[in-house]
């Protein structure tokens, strides 16, 4: 064997960080000399532009092979023979890069808006080749190679070359569709890390593998667009938050596909009156328990249900119901999973390297810093990634609070201050800033909700005017202050009249979305129906009273599944919704009552048009805390379009309740949360009363609420 230079041995050994410079066809001494690196072959010949065969001598027993063709040769294949069988096929050294300078120009200054047509695996053609060209950021690796199907996951066979500001990349002429792969990476001080996921994979195995799987975008059918303006303010919100892993499932507890949930879920939202689907996280993610919120694959739908073309077929057949899409995001932090982005390349990559700063104690997970242009540029490509590709309507942002405080949750020594000594995530505050400016330059007709749990300022208002520039903001307060008053016994609500009222001091100061979510139904919270007090009917005459009483209240909506059909039992991510609550007639009526506040919702623009405006509403009876009635007027853009809510929270009926209102006339009621329909005891107004002296003198059921609109 001939004396090699120490470049051959780093390419034998691993650690070569340039491999370009020492395979493929260099120019040398008046000859075309063409080295490869071919483990388990034992015969290498380079075939030449016309046909022209050199053989490759064996220098090395690990599989290194140098040979010449004659000078002037620029394209060449290589023939191979691997035990019995011979291979001819393209070698990886020869093509040019992948990457253009302007890529690496908007790279390095973490503004390419585009970043998933770029990193990642994706088919290409190459100089008339077809192949799959690789692009990963590592910026502090030694080594950074590809692994897969098409190499035995042998890294030694297929090193990547690193371009400016730490990306490395490589065109694999072989490799193709559907090939599984993942990276292999030595960091800074030599050492080998576990074998990554691509952090843009469009696709992955199913849990508990982990390997990021090629997936063709030429395959992926953009979903029709949701009908225009349903995201608007004037606009009608209802949103039916769902788990599609738990929703429905099979007779044999296992889930239903993307393709078995497109043929049942958007009928049954569009059935029951809602405006939108809300998923919680699909990402791919390890742990079923996390439910989606410790996620590891950003841009691949999660394997469980199917594959990529599965899901844009669910997000189809929904806009084909007119029931908007949105999805529930997680930009606040990621797991520490072995394969996922934690110590990427050997560093903190993609968090921050303090644990002060960049692990969360409760959740024990890892916070991005949003102080590297490339981690920002990541997540802000990534929420555009899925508004372009599956005409995802919106994004509701996880834990936001967890994001906006530097001490979050978090003992007085365990935090470091901003540049100010303030608690502000400044960082983080401007990663928001720019998610919201872009996704709504992009995609105007999408929109942005904030699951924001504390009083920061601003939230849904524009960033020109400091704000953070989302759509909308969950309204934890309202949640809370409401689930904590219906909880009481009737006898003692009205010591608590106030924290109904709280709420709508603050109501407008936000675009406000009601939501009664996934959270309030676990980790022994009960669900909405065990938290009611009294009997049975009782219970469910207070949940009528209370869901009534949410749609009738300023603010867009938002139940979780299993809310609708009064689930009695806590979620159980891992089986079904009880849907066989359903022969009850309890249950049956709640999901009656839930439609009809739906279409009730939607067909009365003084419910909907004027949500997050102080314009729109106006107090009618705060002060009658005795007997726990509240009554308010809604009103739409027309002068004509009033609404009256009055609720009953106490199981008492009053006779000739007077409430002064805008117009006389004959007012219709409109829903009455007591009608037997529904599984009540049938009180009311016979479907009309007429307005004297401008007032109306009602007969008001126990525990429930009445609608009521002007008959013109």
């Amino acid at each position: 064997m001939p004396k090699l230079p120490a470049e051959a041995y780093a390419i034998i050994e691993g650690r070569h960080s340039d491999p370009f410079h020492y395979l493929g066809l260099h120019p040398e001494g008046g000859k075309s000399v063409v080295r490869a690196f071919l483990p388990e072959a034992t015969n290498v010949e380079a075939v030449g532009d016309h046909g022209e065969v050199a053989p490759l001598d064996r220098v090395h027993d690990s599989g290194l092979f140098i040979g010449a063709l004659p000078n002037g040769s620029k394209h060449y294949q290589l023939r191979a023979k691997f035990g019995n069988d011979v291979v001819e096929f393209e070698d990886a050294y020869r093509f040019p890069p992948i990457l253009t300078d302007f890529d690496l120009y908007l790279l390095g200054e973490g503004t390419h808006q585009r970043l998933y047509d770029k990193l990642g695996a994706h088919p290409m053609r190459l100089e008339g080749v077809d192949g799959i060209g690789f692009v990963v950021l590592a910026p502090n690796a030694r080594r950074v190679s590809v692994v897969g199907d098409f190499n035995f996951w042998d890294g030694r066979r297929h090193p990547m070359r690193v371009r400016g500001n730490g990306y490395w990349e490589l065109f694999i002429p072989h490799a193709k569709a559907g090939d599984h792969y993942k990276f292999e990476i030595v960091g800074p001080h030599g050492h080998l890390l576990p074998l990554k996921s691509d952090p843009m994979a469009f696709a992955s195995e199913l849990r508990p593998k982990t390997a990021s799987i090629v997936f063709d975008e030429a395959r992926l059918p953009r979903p029709r667009p949701a009908p225009e303006g349903i995201n608007a303010l004037s606009a009608p919100m209802s949103i039916y938050e769902v788990h599609l892993g738990s929703w429905r499932r099979k007779d044999n507890n296992e889930w239903l596909t993307y393709r078995e949930l497109a043929e049942q879920l958007p009928a049954y939202a569009r059935d029951m009156g809602f405006t939108h689907l809300e998923f919680l996280p699909v990402n791919e993610h390890p742990f079923d328990g996390s439910w989606g919120y410790q996620p590891t694959g950003l841009y691949a739908p999660t394997s469980r249900f199917g594959g990529p073309e599965d899901f844009a077929a669910l997000i189809d057949a929904c806009h084909r119901e007119g029931i908007g899409v949105l999805l529930d995001w997680v930009p606040g932090h990621f797991p520490d999973d072995p394969h996922g982005l934690g110590h990427f390349d050997g560093t903190a990559l993609y968090e921050h390297a303090n644990p002060l700063q960049g692990r969360h104690l409760d959740w024990g997970t890892l916070i991005y810093n949003y102080g590297r242009t490339e981690v920002t540029n990541f997540l802000v490509s990534n929420a555009l990634f899925w508004m372009e590709r599956y005409a995802i309507d919106g994004l509701r942002v996880d834990a936001v609070a967890s994001m906006l405080y530097l001490d979050y949750s978090r003992p007085p020594d365990a935090w470091i201050p901003n540049q100010y000594g303030g608690r502000e995530n400044i960082e983080a505050i401007n990663f928001l800033r720019r998610f919201n400016t872009e996704v709504f330059a992009r995609f105007p007709q999408a929109t942005t909700a904030a699951e924001e749990s504390t009083a920061w300022p601003q939230v849904s208002r524009p960033v020109e005017f400091g704000g953070l520039g989302f759509g909308y903001k969950w309204n934890m307060g309202w949640m809370h202050d409401t689930l904590n008053y219906i909880s009481k016994d009737p006898i003692h609500r009205k010591h608590h009249h106030g924290e109904i009222l709280f709420g709508l001091h603050y109501a407008f100061s936000e675009n406000f979305i009601l939501p009664l979510s996934h959270d309030e139904v676990v980790h022994g919270k009960r669900s909405i129906l065990g938290r009611m007090p009294g009997d049975e009917w009782q219970r469910f005459a207070n949940l009528r009273a209370y869901y009534s009483f949410m749609f009738g209240h300023p603010g867009k909506k938002l139940l979780f599944m299993g809310a609708e059909i009064a689930q009695s039992r806590e979620w159980n991510h891992d089986q079904s919704l009880d849907w066989h609550l359903l022969e009850y007639k309890v249950h049956s009526g709640v999901q009656a009552l839930i439609r009809d506040l739906n279409r009730l919702y939607r067909a009365v623009p003084a419910l909907h048009q004027m949500d997050c405006e102080q314009a729109g509403f106006e107090w009618l009876i705060t002060d009658d805390a005795n007997r726990n009635v509240f009554a308010w007027l809604r009103k739409g853009f027309d002068e004509h379009a009033r609404c009256v809510v009055i609720i009953n929270f106490s199981p008492n009926v009053y006779q000739n309740y007077r409430v002064r209102v805008p117009f006389g006339g004959k007012w219709k009621e409109v829903l009455n949360s007591d009608s037997a329909h529904y599984g009540g005891s049938n009180v009311g107004n016979v479907g009309e009363v007429h307005a004297e002296g401008g007032e109306l003198r009602l007969t008001i059921p126990p525990l429930a609420a009445i609608f009521l609109v002007p008959e013109s």
